[in-house]
């Protein structure tokens, strides 16, 4: 990205990973988690090519900073993604009722970095594991409201198992 489009904050105007940290209500339930350098963020159904519901436990995590992809991130964000992804791959299982966690980062539509966190639930059919796993037709989903309610689950979950550091409060 070219200077002239980047902000004064480090986002980058017209990105949608970026408006979203400035206005966390495009967030269903506002961010699950945050610190000083990464989003924690359940997909929302107002994302770019979204839907009115999503498929429910997709958590985005994200850096602060627009940074396009991994090879772009400081050692201390590639850090700090890192221990996010696996906290929040944690609370899908325990908290969220997931059996398996993939990852994944495509970046092709939205030159953010966002690393893609897809739960399996238990009862997925085999022939839905992985790229597949939100086409199944019995796959969770929901709108804002479903959503918001499963980043209140995980919150808690957060709050019982790190409790030296603050989850961000709920301001959606």
């Amino acid at each position: 990205m070219g200077e002239a489009l980047m902000a004064d904050d480090g986002t980058a105007r017209g990105c949608f990973v970026c408006r979203k940290h400035r206005d966390d209500s495009l967030m269903p339930g506002g961010a699950v988690w945050m610190d000083d350098l990464v989003v924690v963020s359940h997909l929302s159904p107002q994302a770019p090519g979204g839907a009115g519901a999503v498929y429910l436990g997709h958590l985005l995590v994200e850096p602060r900073r627009h940074a396009p992809g991994l090879a772009d991130l400081t050692e201390a964000e590639a850090q700090r993604v890192g221990v996010w992804c696996t906290r929040a791959a944690g609370a899908l299982r325990e908290a969220g009722g997931a059996e398996h966690v993939y990852a994944a980062v495509i970046g092709d539509n939205v030159p953010h970095l966002h690393v893609h966190l897809l739960p399996r639930y238990p009862g997925t059919p085999h022939e839905y594991w992985w790229q597949r796993v939100d086409e199944w037709p019995d796959a969770p989903r929901g709108g804002h409201s479903k959503a918001a309610a499963m980043v209140e689950r995980l919150r808690l979950h957060y709050s019982l198992h790190y409790s030296d550091e603050a989850p961000p409060p709920h301001r959606g």
